[in-house]
């Protein structure tokens, strides 16, 4: 697997929202996560069930940067391969930051023939956002949001942990715990989203700031 460790700065021009997606709560995992009772902060679900572009609504508060942290040929989470019916695929991880500071991990995955046909272009996308392969095409359609939280020692929760620690000065290094993510379709073919947003993004409004 190719890892790459970049991370550069991008014009923050705005970007036009798609129709809203509504989330969908798993109540199971959202009731219960390393055994204890999980209740989700107001603040950070308005940004869990936001619809559109993230990347826009986190240029609402600063200059945004993508940092990619690995991206090539992974076997899938079973989740995943669930959602995308293969178990290999291609994979694309990456970290927002606003101001330099990470605010949401995120974390793309594809069917390996996806990337030789519709989704291509995700290998070449560099420090660029996954948003202008998803929200800059029509012919692209979106699932409903599925919220949930990452079980404390779950694969998943503990490969997002140590990307994070070595992410992160001191201060940041809580590790994000709740998630969101959908699947895009393009000509018939799956890319889930999986995004999992740092516990210091609540002090932010999701929406734009009123005046």
């Amino acid at each position: 697997m190719k890892r790459v460790r970049p991370e550069a700065r991008y014009d923050p021009a705005p970007m036009l929202p798609r129709l809203p997606a509504v989330p969908r709560l798993n109540a199971a995992r959202a009731r219960r996560a390393g055994g204890r009772r999980q209740a989700v902060p107001a603040r950070l679900r308005q940004w869990l069930s936001a619809p559109g572009s993230l990347t826009a609504r986190l240029r609402l508060h600063g200059q945004v940067s993508v940092q990619v942290i690995s991206q090539g040929r992974q076997t899938l989470w079973p989740q995943e391969q669930k959602a995308l019916r293969c178990t290999q695929g291609h994979v694309r991880e990456v970290v927002l930051r606003i101001g330099g500071r990470p605010a949401v991990w995120a974390r793309s995955s594809t069917p390996l023939n996806a990337v030789k046909g519709p989704w291509r272009a995700i290998k070449g996308l560099g420090t660029r956002p996954l948003a202008e392969l998803l929200f800059e095409h029509s012919q692209v359609r979106r699932d409903p949001l599925i919220t949930q939280a990452l079980a404390t020692q779950s694969p998943e929760r503990r490969h997002l942990a140590r990307q994070w620690a070595h992410l992160t000065p001191p201060a940041d290094s809580l590790a994000p715990l709740w998630t969101r993510r959908s699947v895009f379709w393009h000509r018939g073919h799956p890319l889930q989203v999986l995004e999992s947003f740092a516990p210091w993004i609540t002090q932010l409004p999701a929406g734009p700031r009123r005046r």
